[in-house]
């Protein structure tokens, strides 16, 4: 049978905190096969994630994170394709801030393994970018989607509220930096970059 393969739509629209707003370009991430997938960070466009899914079934519509710019559109999604919305605990204080009216169908937590098309992906609890951050480690596909934890260049903005540097930094080391260099990471925003690539400064950010 075939590896689950992955495909990426960029979406665009606006992230809102703190009383800003920035126009945004967001990576919406596809993992699966012919069959099945699962959507990581339903963003902005519903419809456009839907097209690029196809007649395949949506197991989960994971969130790396709460942002608004990167679960604006999950509810959408969950309705078009009866899938759950799974997302950290600790994140639902900022989930309330663009969905008040509905909870998320399932949590995410450090270690939980999801499945989908043969494929394992394993979630890995990253805070201080926000509180609940999480990102997606699928050691088959040699692979990690880091949501806005990790960029090409650095860590994710912490400048704003329930987000800390110390944190974020700490998160980096102890969890994607013991990933084996050739690892692709698979951002929220932007280019792809590869562990080996970011663990320099990132080492010497943490001290």
């Amino acid at each position: 049978m075939a590896a689950a393969s992955i495909q990426r739509v960029v979406t665009a629209g606006t992230f809102s905190l703190d009383g800003c707003t920035w126009e945004v370009e967001n990576n919406v991430w596809i993992v699966g096969d012919d069959r099945e997938v699962i959507v990581i960070d339903a963003a902005h466009d519903a419809k456009a994630i839907a097209t690029a899914v196809g007649d395949r079934r949506v197991t989960a519509i994971v969130c790396t994170h709460a942002h608004n710019d990167h679960i604006n559109a999950a509810p959408a999604l969950a309705d078009r394709t009866g899938a759950p919305i799974l997302l950290h605990p600790e994140e639902h204080i900022l989930w309330r801030q663009t969905h008040s009216g509905r909870l998320p169908g399932g949590r995410l937590t450090d270690g939980r393994r999801l499945t989908v098309a043969d494929t394992e992906l394993v979630v890995l609890h990253t805070p201080g970018h926000t509180p609940g951050g999480v990102c997606l480690y699928a050691k088959d596909l040699g692979t990690v989607f880091t949501g806005d934890t990790l960029f090409s260049g650095g860590p994710g903005a912490t400048g704003r509220s329930y987000s800390d540097y110390p944190t974020i930094i700490r998160s980096i080391r102890d969890r994607l930096l013991v990933l084996p260099p050739e690892t692709v990471v698979r951002t929220g925003h932007g280019a792809t970059t590869k562990i080996g690539t970011e663990a320099p400064h990132l080492q010497v950010a943490s001290g």
